[in-house]
């Protein structure tokens, strides 16, 4: 009998707290996803964007950021993808503009020299400085030291030019002369030199070796595929940069008269028997007798924009590299959707960053370090990036490839000097010693770590602590009634027997 009317007071004091559980479970819960809301087939159209209100943002997919540092061919299709293309490049990246996702690539931390597509990154440090319409006039001691058979728009001490007509002469005529001008309006020529390395290692762009800021052949100076991948998506998010790099054709003023100059770019005009690439909007190309012909290129297709990066292509002559570049974006267009991404041209998570979560997740009792917790592609553009590592040591090799038609010859005697192994990334992956010479890109898909997708991006910690909160307050509750409960019960048994003694 004692138990029972215990049980019946528990019971009694449960009911009545449980009305009042739904209130704060319902102002701890996160507010509902599109997901959520649209799966609701008898939902209005209405309701659902009055519950959602602004919309979510698209899932950012993990990709394993040490899957660029491996050898060869680098692509993961789905069932459909197309085929690569083959492709003489002895590195090339191909990816989405939008997203950062590399979809394919082949050696993209490949250290090699840039040529003039190294003026990418010239202008992203350069530009924000000085308004289109300001006026210079041109010293002498500003056109020196200019490499003997440089590319120039024909700049002349002496003239007064407006910043608009040096930067069509920096995009249109690769103009070394219009670089040295504008390096000597930001502080000089070494000066530039290390803010374009700042500005590369901002972006996450750590293959990057800047010596001499035109691109011209200098000992130790390099790049990549995967950085000059990075340069042309974010010169685009830049609408100068955009406008300059997609300019087919200016007037270049000389004094009182003005002549025509074209950019040079043969898949923007069209011109010397290569076909224009619809929607493409520039970049920037190059060629060195010591780099060969490099080129980095954008080109638009409905809602999707993409960015190809091509080095120094060992077949087909002069143009080869814009017919490769072609056959890349063709491929990009054609595989929306049907490939996983193997890497990102975003910066990687601060490895600071990634330990703090791991150390906060194991604390709350949510498990040790996974995906979320690993270093990855996500940070915000022009964050610093921490991952020094990236390639495995690659040894530079001389080329001796020739290019034809085009203006600019560079050096042939300062073979680019051997660079330094990167590290190994804290990933854990081997380092990898020489580059791969000449593999063509039907040499099939590097074995590697499967992509790791369906990751929700970084959802915040305050959801799910307060996801955990609601889980853990009605037990708490329930357990607080049921005590209160059963102190009621014995406080009126023992008023009861008292009142018994009295009587």
């Amino acid at each position: 009998m004692i138990v029972t009317s215990a049980v019946r007071h528990a019971a009694a004091g449960s009911a009545a707290l449980l009305f009042v559980l739904p209130v704060p479970a319902a102002v701890a819960s996160p507010a509902p996803t599109v997901s959520s809301v649209s799966s609701i087939p008898s939902a209005p159209s209405v309701f659902r964007a009055s519950a959602v209100g602004e919309p979510t943002p698209p899932v950012r997919r993990y990709v394993d950021p040490a899957r660029l540092d491996q050898r060869g061919v680098q692509v993961q299709p789905l069932a459909g993808a197309p085929r690569l293309p083959s492709a003489s490049a002895l590195s090339w990246v191909v990816a989405d503009a939008s997203t950062g996702e590399v979809l394919a690539a082949r050696d993209a931390h490949r250290k090699l020299p840039p040529a003039s597509t190294l003026k990418a990154l010239f202008a992203l440090t350069a530009l924000p400085h000085h308004a289109p319409s300001d006026q210079h006039t041109v010293a002498d001691s500003e056109l020196t030291g200019i490499g003997a058979g440089s590319s120039l728009v024909g700049i002349k001490e002496g003239y007064t030019y407006k910043v608009s007509d040096l930067w069509n002469g920096v995009f249109l005529s690769s103009g070394n002369d219009a670089v040295h001008v504008l390096a000597a309006m930001n502080g000089g020529w070494d000066s530039m030199a290390r803010k374009m390395q700042e500005k590369a290692r901002s972006l996450g762009a750590n293959d990057t070796h800047v010596v001499s800021p035109d691109g011209y052949d200098a000992p130790g100076q390099v790049s990549s595929a995967y950085d000059l991948a990075v340069f042309g998506r974010a010169g685009l998010q830049d609408p100068a940069f955009t406008r300059y790099c997609s300019t087919r054709y200016a007037d270049f003023p000389a004094g009182s008269w003005s002549y025509g100059i074209a950019n040079t770019n043969r898949l923007l005009t069209g011109e010397n028997g290569v076909d224009r690439y619809p929607g493409l909007i520039g970049i920037k190309n190059g060629y060195t007798s010591n780099a060969g012909n490099t080129l980095v290129s954008a080109a638009k297709r409905g809602d999707r924009t993409l960015v190809v990066s091509v080095m120094n292509p060992q077949e087909g002559g002069g143009f080869a590299v814009y017919e490769e570049a072609r056959s890349l974006l063709d491929w990009g267009f054609e595989a929306a959707g049907s490939v996983q991404p193997v890497g990102s041209l975003l910066p990687g998570r601060p490895k600071a960053e990634a330990d703090a979560r791991a150390v906060a997740a194991a604390r709350d009792g949510r498990g040790g370090a996974g995906p979320e917790t690993a270093p990855r592609a996500g940070a915000g553009a022009g964050t610093a990036s921490a991952e020094a590592s990236g390639t495995k040591g690659a040894r530079l090799e001389e080329t001796g490839t020739k290019g034809v038609g085009t203006k600019e010859a560079g050096t042939k005697d300062a073979p680019v000097e051997g660079t330094p192994a990167r590290s190994v990334p804290a990933s854990g992956s081997s380092a990898q010693e020489a580059p791969v010479r000449g593999a063509s890109a039907e040499d099939g898909p590097a074995q590697g770590a499967p992509a790791k997708d369906g990751r929700a991006g970084d959802a915040p910690d305050e959801a799910s602590a307060a996801s955990d909160a609601s889980a853990g307050l009605p037990l708490g509750l329930i357990g607080a009634a049921c005590a209160a409960a059963l102190a009621l019960w014995l406080w009126r048994r023992r008023a009861g027997a008292g009142g018994s003694a009295r009587g």
